[in-house]
Parts: C-alpha cells; sequence; structure tokens
C-alpha cells in the first residue's frame, strides 16, 4: 500500500454532498485545531449511491453504495482517511481499514416535516408520506398503517423540498443531517426514541484509516468519543449477527446510560410494519461488542430471522 507522501499531510476522502462536505470539513477543521501545523486536504469522491439518485436504493445493490470507491481510494493510497455518516458503512468491510473514531455523536432522533398537519398523529388517513429507508418505512406503518409511504432519493434538500413544495404531505429524515445543515428548523416533529428508534449509527460520523497506518490511527483518536464509540460498536455487532446491511428492516440504539451501564434497544420489523420484535438489554460499557450479540440473539429468539428471510425473499 501507498505511505502518505508527507505524514503532516492528511488528505480525506468524501462524498460531494453539502451533507457529506460539512462532514469532512469538520473533521478537517477539528484536526487542524487539536494537531497544531497538520495540513489537511479534502479530496472529493463520486460514489454508486452519488452517480445512480433515482433507482431505489435497494434496486442498485444497497449495502455499501455510498461507501466502498472511498474505501477502495483508502486501500489504494489516494486518500489516507474517509469520513462516512457511520449508518452509511457496511459491517463487513476489508480487513485492512479500521474504524479508528467516532467522534461525539449528533442526536439520533428522525424529523417529520408535514407542513400542513405538523406530526405524525395528525396526518389524515392516505396521506402520502416519503423515505428512502426501509425502517422508517416499516416504523411509520407500525404507528400509523393508514398512510402512504413512498420511497424517494435524492440528498437533503432535494428530499425536504417534497414536502416543502406540496408534492408530498410529509417527508421524514435524520434528525442530524438537518441541524448539520442549519435545516432543522423545517422539521414539525421530532420522531425519537423509544417510539421510533433510529438507524444503526444513526447521527454518528465514522472515520476509517489503514489499519498499518499508525502515524494517521494515533491522529484520529484525537477525534474519537469512547462513549459514542461503544454505543455504535453495539448496534453495528447487533446488525451484522442478523446478517444485515444498511438496507434491512433493523433499528438501534446504543448509549451510555446515567446508571454507567451500556443500553441497547434494538427492533426488527416486517417492512409493512405488521410485526415489531423488540429486545431491550444493558451491560459493560466495555463489553460492546457482547452485547450486540445478546441483543441479536434475543431478537431471533422472537423470531427475527423469519421476518428477514422473508423479507430477503421478497426483494
Amino acid at each position: 500500500m501507498t505511505a502518505p507522501t508527507n505524514p503532516r499531510t492528511i488528505r480525506i476522502g468524501t462524498r460531494g454532498s453539502r451533507l457529506a462536505r460539512w462532514q469532512a470539513d469538520w473533521v478537517a477543521d477539528t484536526l487542524r485545531n487539536r494537531s497544531p501545523g497538520l495540513s489537511v486536504e479534502l479530496v472529493e469522491i463520486k460514489t454508486q449511491g452519488d452517480r445512480d439518485r433515482n433507482s431505489p436504493l435497494a434496486a442498485i445493490g444497497g449495502t455499501g453504495l455510498f461507501t466502498k470507491e472511498i474505501q477502495r481510494a483508502v486501500l489504494d493510497g489516494a486518500v489516507d482517511v474517509a469520513v462516512h455518516s457511520l449508518k452509511d458503512l457496511p459491517t463487513q468491510g476489508p480487513a485492512e481499514l479500521v474504524l479508528a473514531a467516532v467522534p461525539p455523536r449528533e442526536d439520533v432522533a428522525d424529523a417529520l416535516i408535514a407542513p400542513a398537519r405538523k406530526t405524525l398523529e395528525a396526518l389524515p388517513a392516505g396521506s402520502r408520506v416519503g423515505t428512502g429507508s426501509i425502517r422508517r418505512r416499516a416504523q411509520i406503518l407500525n404507528a400509523r398503517p393508514d398512510l402512504v409511504v413512498t420511497s424517494i432519493r435524492g440528498n437533503v434538500e432535494t428530499r425536504l423540498n417534497l414536502a416543502l413544495g406540496g408534492e408530498l404531505d410529509a417527508v421524514v429524515l435524520a434528525w442530524a443531517g438537518l441541524h448539520r445543515l442549519g435545516l432543522h428548523h423545517h422539521a414539525t416533529q421530532r420522531l425519537e426514541p423509544p417510539a421510533i428508534l433510529p438507524a444503526v449509527g444513526q447521527g454518528a460520523l465514522g472515520i476509517e484509516c489503514r489499519a498499518d497506518d499508525q502515524a494517521t490511527r494515533g491522529l484520529l483518536a484525537l477525534l474519537d468519543d469512547p462513549d459514542a464509540h461503544r454505543g455504535v460498536v453495539a448496534e453495528r455487532r447487533a446488525l451484522a449477527e442478523l446478517e444485515g446491511g444498511c438496507m434491512i428492516p433493523m433499528a438501534a440504539w446504543g448509549r451510555i446510560a446515567e446508571d454507567g451501564q451500556l443500553h441497547l434497544d434494538a427492533a426488527v420489523l416486517d417492512p409493512d410494519g405488521r410485526t415489531r420484535l423488540l429486545a431491550s438489554l444493558s451491560g459493560d460499557p466495555n463489553a460492546a461488542d457482547e452485547l450486540g450479540r445478546r441483543v441479536a440473539q434475543a431478537l431471533r429468539d422472537q423470531g427475527a430471522d423469519a421476518i428477514l428471510n422473508a423479507f430477503r425473499a421478497g426483494r
């Protein structure tokens, strides 16, 4: 593998969307502030998900659509660091890469944008709600089976405008993305845990580098939030144990609670929202991986495999 030409220059690979650039700029600025004299460059990389903005995500491959090309650039030495929205990062990745840092996590809630009716409860039967997420679709229909959930694609602004312009009655987006872009004032309702659980890794950034690049790993350690890291490790292990990518109807929320324990809530749903299985367990924060395994097994004991296998067969 190609080593960085200058150990004091870090090249960050990022997607080109406004949100992705915000996230990469935050990482770059934080690295500069915490490591004076460090030079940081951003390198924009187009992913498969960026090139095809119209097809449903599941139809063009789903897992890794927004991450594979950036990971390849790190492996090839074209960049030193990859910045991802962690919810997009597959749980099974190249062994040569390491998740070196998870910075402090943003709010994990979803946001409803419903300009006329404001809340999920107030939407009339038959209202059209847009989302690109199977997890959101399943939870919306679990709460309101009388709504019509429509698949949408595009960047944050494009999806937001479907509701603001009246093409749809509402859309559901991640609160974190809206907040980072200064658009959270458009949200009319927070859809938050425990009623609505987030995607695995939602609100968190995942920063990868080559496992053998000790100098870069040391720099990225300056950005890591141990509590956020433990929470997403538990979530991602539960997802991996269920043999799922980011495209399955699963939700999870890991966090250090006031009692000092690591708590993990996870749900598996029928994509039409008819069935919702829930498991909630807690444990030692230093055993996040094991907690994820236990929660996955608790979901399996309730019949999660049958739901997920039926979902995969129907895709």
